[in-house]
């Protein structure tokens, strides 16, 4: 999980009157709202497992996490597994023969009335009111509310499932499932430290950085959680030095499953032409790791050599850093931002581009990446965190740069506009490597041989070696590795 929401500007004051309105409007929206029923999974194949999947916030236009859930789910049962997504709002997309149990919050940030104050008849449990509370002080209370409702649900169906993968919640009711005797996997996709640590990092007052640390506050659970959990799938090498040296997460309970892409559908795609000038990058979040602003100061550099377009797959916050910038850089006329789209919409887009650009300050993984490269599109790319584990080879598969350097970014975009070889070179030679190594199959297959191990009690698969007596409620107190 990563924070999407920009907490580094200050909001623009609103009247009692204005403040009262919006709260009346935001109760009648949620008297129409309607939780979706619940679908049963598709049963296991022989020799199948059954497996409860976890995730608080599991649509995949919020980001990443979403786009894991719904492909990595569907390809566990093309592997002859049963898998039913425990979710909360916004609800996931998911595909046939994936099951679906909704966890219905509050939904405090949703669209459109974003840390919204509920109408008393909303509150239906101790998680609730916890959830409400934790935002009135600043903070982000999801992870915890919803960690300690699935615990419940969950435990009305001990005799259903085989084991639990958690994706990245880290509550405490996590620690409740091993507690309770639940075999429990966790999708850490990289260390929410770093989240912090960039965030604060760009704040540029006292009062920015006192309400940045506090929306981390959840942080601190998620390390504890996290230090006791049994067992651990990343995404990345670079991950998983991560977690270990700044989560103290013991590494002999992780090993490292890549992510992978759907390459059916994001390929090269015959009868689109690229369009000259033009740029694209995918942002899920408008926060300062995603690097869209430095990216923008490249832009604003490139068009003053040549005419560039840049296409945005996201959308910025109203009032935001990169709204700001857009307008401050004077590239209203050449930036545009798209969401909401389906893969192949989205795919089409990326053959249209002659470039992509990946120019995050850090990544655990990188889907952007995987997708634009199996697209057979070039791209450029930093060096934060797991990128170059992810794109390559700098002048064989990509090119990458320093993070947060508008002047490399101009430079290396540049190179790849006034060179249509380059671009063809790099385009192909990045389709190859991500249909030899980030694919769904290939995820799904190296879950699968997570659930096994842990369900023998064996180390999990490429972690280092370690004494295994079994795995169970021990491993709170650190005795027991997996």
């Amino acid at each position: 999980m990563r924070p999407w929401l920009d907490l580094s500007e200050h909001p623009v004051p609103k009247s009692p009157r204005q403040k009262w309105i919006e709260t009346r409007e935001s109760w009648e929206r949620s008297r129409h709202i309607e939780i979706p029923p619940r679908i049963a999974a598709a049963p296991p194949q022989p020799g199948g497992l059954r497996v409860a999947f976890l995730i608080y916030r599991g649509n995949p236009r919020c980001g990443g996490q979403g786009v894991y859930t719904r492909h990595l789910t569907r390809e566990l049962v093309a592997l002859g597994h049963s898998v039913e997504v425990f979710a909360g709002q916004p609800w996931p997309e998911l595909d046939e023969g994936v099951g679906f149990t909704p966890v219905p919050g509050l939904d405090l940030y949703r669209d459109p009335d974003p840390f919204r104050v509920p109408h008393p008849r909303e509150f239906k449990s101790r998680e609730d009111w916890l959830e409400f509370g934790v935002m009135c002080t600043a903070g982000f209370g999801e992870p915890l509310a919803y960690s300690r409702r699935v615990r419940k649900l969950v435990a009305e169906r001990r005799d259903e499932f085989d084991v639990v993968h958690d994706n990245q919640c880290l509550g405490t009711g996590m620690l409740g499932l091993v507690e309770d005797g639940w075999p429990l996997l966790t999708t850490l996709h990289h260390p929410i430290t770093v989240d912090r640590q960039l965030a604060l990092s760009h704040t540029t007052n006292p009062w920015q950085r006192l309400t940045t640390r506090r929306w981390f506050g959840f942080l601190g659970m998620q390390v504890k959680v996290a230090r006791a959990l049994p067992a651990v799938v990343t995404v990345s090498e670079n991950s998983r030095t991560d977690i270990s040296s700044q989560m103290q997460v013991l590494p002999e309970r992780m090993t490292v499953v890549p992510v992978g892409v759907d390459h059916t559908v994001f390929r090269p795609m015959e009868g689109v032409t690229p369009i000259p000038g033009r740029i694209m990058v995918t942002s899920s979040s408008d926060v300062p790791m995603k690097g869209l602003v430095p990216l923008l100061e490249a832009v604003a550099k490139l068009r003053t050599e040549r005419e560039v377009e840049l296409t945005v797959i996201g959308r910025p916050n109203e009032g935001g850093r990169v709204e700001k910038a857009i307008a401050r850089l004077g590239l209203t006329d050449v930036v545009h931002c798209v969401s909401g789209m389906s893969d192949d919409a989205l795919a089409r887009l990326y053959g249209e581009a002659e470039v992509a650009v990946v120019p995050s300050l850090y990544e655990g993984f990188s889907l952007p990446a995987v997708e634009a490269m199996s697209c057979g599109v070039a791209v450029v790319a930093t060096t934060g965190g797991a990128l170059p584990e992810v794109v390559g080879t700098d002048g064989e598969t990509g090119l990458l740069v320093a993070p947060d350097d508008p002047g490399a970014l101009a430079g290396a975009i540049g190179r790849l506009l006034d060179d249509p070889a380059l671009r063809a070179r790099l385009g192909a030679a990045g389709r190859e490597r991500v249909v030899s190594r980030f694919t769904w199959q290939v995820t799904a297959a190296g879950t699968a041989a997570c659930y096994r191990a842990l369900l023998d009690g064996r180390q999990l698969p490429g972690a280092p070696t370690a004494d295994v007596q079994g795995v169970g409620a021990a491993v709170l107190s650190g005795d027991v590795t997996c």
